[in-house]
């Protein structure tokens, strides 16, 4: 099945405005240019290549298991903002219920410490959308194991900034244009860093950081230092 997922929509923030290229010192790595070394694209293709084949079993039996628990679609297909300001379809094993909308209008309508925590993360700690199978999913990061496939397709990186939707761009404020400035990241600094236990402008602020500082070795050590955050479970929700 062939899964088209670039769109090429210029990215408007809910305010309106455009975001410019990032660019000059300190765009990606501390480079005068904002142009992508060849060795992260590199080493994106060849680790996302080998993951799938080596993951490939898991997906089957993943894929089996939500259609066993709720039939319906096994992979849910979201949009968000991809390098430079344009969007693809983000790619996840299916989490929650066919009616989370409906239960996430009903709880934000009639708590208002859920609102005040969706405002603030974008996240609920009980979430009332998502299913069993999807809650061992999310714990465990299998959930997004299909954004390989984002990755091979060029749409992500290994590492980056945890991919937003166009609704969280304010957030950003003007550092949206460093986020675009790369692809976003199936793991990243956010994800070694406290995950859903940090504020939203603690992730914009490890986000700048890692891009403004990257170097390989950099993505090499967050790569590993998240197999021990995935195995602990640390801020997954």
């Amino acid at each position: 099945m062939k899964i088209t997922s670039q769109t090429h929509n210029r990215l408007k923030t809910p305010d309106g405005i455009t975001v410019s290229p990032f660019s000059g010192p300190g765009s990606f790595g501390g480079a005068k240019s904002s142009a992508i070394p060849v060795s992260k694209l590199v080493f994106d293709k060849m680790f996302a290549a080998v993951a799938l084949v080596l993951i490939s079993p898991v997906l089957l039996l993943l894929s089996l298991a939500l259609l066993i628990e709720g039939g319906g679609p096994v992979i849910f297909r979201h949009s968000r903002i991809g390098l430079g300001g344009t969007s693809f379809l983000c790619l996840k094993f299916r989490t929650m219920t066919q009616d989370s909308q409906q239960r996430l209008d009903q709880i934000l309508a009639v708590d208002p410490i859920a609102r005040e925590e969706w405002e603030e993360s974008r996240k609920l700690f009980r979430d009332p959308r998502v299913s069993r199978l999807g809650n061992f999913l999310r714990k465990t990061s299998l959930d997004e194991l299909p954004q390989f496939w984002n990755i091979l397709m060029g749409d992500m990186s290994v590492v980056g900034p945890r991919p937003i939707t166009r609704e969280e761009t304010h957030y950003y404020g003007e550092n949206i244009s460093v986020y675009a400035s790369v692809r976003p990241g199936l793991t990243g600094a956010w994800q070694i860093g406290g995950r859903s236990e940090t504020s939203y402008q603690e992730r914009v602020d490890l986000d700048v950081n890692y891009v403004k500082n990257w170097t390989l070795l950099s993505d090499l050590r967050i790569v590993f230092k998240t197999v021990d955050a995935v195995i602990l479970g640390r801020g997954a929700f």
